[in-house]
């Protein structure tokens, strides 16, 4: 996002950590804000998917030249009483908003649905196991071909996606976890599965504003390998960082590490390639 929609996002993510923030402060135990977020997270995702459905709704709900009231009365004239009040006082500020393109406004939704759906992880202080397991399965589904077919076919419909992927890991992976994996295999936005599991990992770590590293090893680290590099890592970009790491043959020896679109490759398998393309130069 650029410009006005990139201002809009940010106002609207704050607008719903207040409103995640003071139902955690009315449950007392956290509780009811938990569940608060979730359903919000789902109703969010259903107004992303009428967005997308439905291109002149959306061109009308971002519309510059229109009056933002004009907007929120529009929003509310077709989803009240469809979706919770909560969910509902969050597209309004949503429409209320000034977006670069129409499509900013779903993508806008779509990030404040994974953005609630992760806060209620965090609440329970599984916002890292979520991460793990988020990455983990987009591990699964890019290395199986067939799968990866079955739940990104959309002549498949998305309740029977659904269903496979709750075959393959209800009762393995948390609650916050499942809803997003359903959630991305049921409505991939033009995207693969692995692309939007990845998408959304990304939104969970920006909730603690840090980053995330994919290392590549030879063999697993250890413990206090990991917290070298993660320590490493934190002192040279100044944000915490979340590691994914991957055991990949392909790395002879050392190890590379991907954040964002930086590499930052120190196996041996790379020095050996960059030795070959000066001999041959």
């Amino acid at each position: 996002m650029r410009g006005a929609s990139r201002a809009s996002l940010a106002a609207a993510t704050e607008r719903l950590t207040a409103a995640l923030s003071a139902g955690q402060g009315a449950g007392g135990t956290g509780a009811g804000g938990q569940a608060a977020g979730g359903e919000i997270g789902d109703e969010l995702f259903a107004v992303t998917s009428l967005l997308d459905r439905d291109p002149g709704l959306c061109r009308a709900l971002s519309d510059p030249s229109r009056d933002a009231d004009a907007r929120a009365d529009l929003a509310q004239t077709l989803l009240r009483g469809k979706i919770a009040d909560a969910a509902l006082d969050q597209v309004t500020g949503l429409v209320s908003s000034r977006w670069s393109e129409p499509g900013d406004l779903a993508d806008a939704a779509e990030q404040l649905a994974v953005l609630a759906i992760a806060a209620t992880a965090d609440a329970q202080d599984q916002l890292d196991e979520l991460e793990d397991e988020l990455f983990r399965f987009s591990r699964v589904v890019q290395g199986n071909p067939p799968l990866r077919a079955a739940l990104s076919n959309q002549f498949v419909p998305a309740d029977r996606r659904r269903e496979l992927v709750r075959a393959l890991v209800d009762g393995k992976v948390t609650a916050t976890a499942l809803r997003l994996m359903t959630q991305a295999a049921a409505q991939p936005r033009g995207r693969s599965l692995d692309a939007s599991l990845e998408t959304y990992a990304a939104l969970a770590a920006g909730l603690r504003e840090r980053l995330v590293a994919e290392v590549h090893v030879a063999v697993p680290l250890t413990d206090d390998q990991r917290s070298r590099l993660a320590a490493a890592l934190v002192a040279h970009y100044g944000h915490d960082v979340h590691l994914n790491v991957v055991l990949d043959p392909q790395v002879v020896g050392g190890m590379s590490v991907r954040i964002g679109d930086e590499l930052i490759n120190g196996s041996v398998s790379s020095r050996l390639a960059e030795l070959r393309r000066r001999l041959a130069s």
